[in-house]
C-alpha cells in the first residue's frame, strides 16, 4: 500500500474558463488517479478575465473561437460552439472562480470534481457559469448544502478570498493556465518550502509522468 507524501503537494493553478485548462482536464484526473494516495493537489484560481464587463463583441467571440479550435484540435475535449450565438455574455471569470473557492471551504474533497464540472458544464454543455443559480445548481450536484453554497459564495470573506488566490498566483510567478508548481515542504525548522514549476500550459499525462515520477522519487 502507497502513503501519501506528507512534504509533497501539487498547486494547480488554474481558471473555469480557461479553454487550455479544459483541455488539460484528463491530465488532471490521470494525476489524480494514479498518485491519489500519494500526492495532495490544491486547487488556486488565476483570474483570467476576472471583473471584466465587457459585452463579447465579434471581434472577442473571433479570438475565443480561435482558441477554442486549437484546444480542441491538440486534446480532443469537446466544445459546444453554439456558445458564440450568444449576443448578450459578458466574458467574467470572476463568478466561477468565487463559486471554486466556496467550494474548497465548503466541501474540500469535492473541489477538483467541481474544477471539472464547470469546465465540462461551460465548454461542452453550452452553460452560463457566469450565472449564479447555475454555478449553485453544479455545486448541490456534489453534495454541497445550497442554502450554506449561497451565504458563503456572496459573502465579502469569498470575495476577499478569491482574490487572495488571485495574489498566490502572482505571487507564485504565474503568467499562464494551467500551471502545476510542485511543492517540496519544508522538513526542518527555520527552512522554507520549495517551488518549481511541473508544467506551465497543455501537455498530455503521457508527458507529465515521467517528470512526476522523477520529482516524487526525489527526497
Amino acid at each position: 500500500m502507497t502513503t501519501k507524501h506528507s512534504n509533497k503537494e501539487l498547486i494547480l493553478v488554474v481558471d473555469p474558463m480557461c479553454s487550455w485548462c479544459w483541455g488539460f482536464a484528463p491530465a488532471v484526473s490521470s494525476i489524480r488517479q494514479k498518485y491519489v494516495d500519494q500526492l495532495g493537489i490544491v486547487v488556486v484560481v488565476g483570474g483570467l478575465r476576472a471583473g471584466n464587463d465587457k459585452l463579447m463583441d465579434d471581434e472577442a467571440k473571433g479570438y475565443i473561437r480561435h482558441h477554442w479550435e486549437e484546444v480542441n484540435k491538440a486534446t480532443g475535449q469537446p466544445f459546444d460552439f453554439d456558445f458564440f450565438n450568444r449576443n448578450d455574455f459578458t466574458y467574467d471569470t470572476e463568478p466561477p472562480c468565487r463559486a471554486l473557492v466556496t467550494v474548497r471551504a465548503l466541501k474540500t474533497d469535492a473541489v477538483l470534481n467541481y474544477l471539472e464540472l464547470l469546465h465540462k458544464s461551460f465548454y461542452a454543455n453550452n452553460q452560463d457559469i457566469t450565472d449564479t443559480s447555475v454555478l449553485a445548481s453544479l455545486a448541490v450536484s456534489l453534495g454541497v448544502d445550497p442554502r450554506q453554497f449561497m451565504e458563503v459564495f456572496e459573502s465579502e470573506e469569498a470575495r476577499a478570498a478569491t482574490l487572495d488566490d488571485f495574489q498566490v498566483a502572482r505571487n507564485l510567478g504565474v503568467t499562464g493556465f494551467p500551471t502545476v508548481v510542485a511543492v517540496d515542504k519544508a522538513t526542518d525548522e527555520g527552512s522554507e518550502n520549495q517551488y518549481a514549476y511541473l508544467n506551465v500550459g497543455y501537455r498530455p499525462f503521457e508527458v507529465l509522468e515521467p517528470l512526476l515520477e522523477e520529482w516524487m522519487a526525489a527526497e
